[in-house]
């Protein structure tokens, strides 16, 4: 093939088409457990997540709930994967061979959010959230009628982490913070690359500008206790009794027990199996949906 600007945007509209098509194929599991917010900035800072809403009933004036100046901070992060492609490679017609390598990149790119956001709520455990405690917890600081109360969403332990999430509300447990989008961008002109001058090679990567967050800890409880009948059970019934600031119920309701490759026998049959080896019923039978997730192995 001969190098000339024509030939290297046919070979850049290949290799797009590779990246594109192994991005859209990858399953994400990150939106099930997280919620997307654009950002138009360094950071977002929340500082309404120190302010579970909920309606009470309208008599007098409005009841301000005041937002602090100083929250809760994500900051985007730049994120990149940068590949070469040999000069020779292009005149000899030998560059189809990486076409597996930007199909790979897509694949990267599409499954990076599942890496940071699940990585993140492995680490839930020891990184703080927005009361300044971890997100997983013994002691979340929660007033109840002008009162300071400590409130539990977490199990000690020394397995491996699972997790009971709410996530049927708009703010999902956690947050995916996008400040701008992956994308596959290429630097091959022979009149101003360096790598082309210097190196003979044109180059192609993948960038983004994201971060991912925490959201309420009243939505996710976290244990490292074993996962049985029991211990589910005690991680189900904290999250529905957690109350509000006038002692109200807040309705929370897990709806996903997420956990580690490890935990897949353990977690269908505390919640896929219908009756036990007795012949009991299994009350906890598809009560919460089951997710499978590599990233926390």
């Amino acid at each position: 093939m001969i190098i000339n600007r024509s030939n290297l945007d046919n070979l850049f509209t290949a290799y797009s088409a590779a990246y594109q098509g192994a991005l859209g194929a990858y399953q994400s599991q990150w939106a099930q457990v997280a919620t997307e917010v654009p950002s138009a900035t360094k950071e977002n800072t929340y500082a309404w997540l120190g302010k579970f809403p909920k309606l009470r009933e309208w008599i007098g004036d409005r009841v301000l709930k005041s937002i602090e100046a100083d929250g809760y901070r994500i900051v985007n992060k730049k994120f990149e994967a940068t590949v070469q492609v040999i000069a020779d490679d292009i005149e000899d017609d030998s560059h189809g061979v990486y076409t597996p390598m930007f199909a790979e990149m897509g694949n990267a790119a599409a499954r990076h959010p599942d890496e940071i956001v699940f990585g993140l709520l492995k680490q839930g455990f020891d990184a703080k959230c927005y009361d300044g405690q971890n997100f997983f917890d013994t002691d979340h600081p929660v007033r109840r009628n002008g009162v300071e109360v400590s409130v539990s969403n977490m199990q000690a332990g020394a397995g491996p982490g699972w997790y009971l999430l709410d996530t049927s509300r708009p703010l999902k447990p956690m947050i995916f913070q996008k400040r701008r989008d992956y994308r596959l961008i290429r630097k091959d002109d022979p009149r101003t690359s360096d790598a082309v001058f210097d190196r003979d090679e044109y180059q192609y990567g993948v960038d983004g500008r994201v971060n991912a967050g925490f959201g309420f800890w009243q939505m996710a409880f976290g244990s490292k206790a074993d996962l049985d009948d029991a211990n589910f059970d005690a991680a189900y019934d904290a999250m529905t009794s957690l109350k509000g600031d006038q002692d109200e119920p807040l309705g929370i309701m897990p709806k996903l027990l997420v956990v580690p490759p490890q935990l897949r026998g353990k977690a269908n049959e505390v919640i896929k199996v219908a009756r036990r080896a007795n012949g009991a019923d299994n009350p906890n039978a598809n009560i919460v949906e089951v997710l499978i997730v590599p990233w926390l192995a």
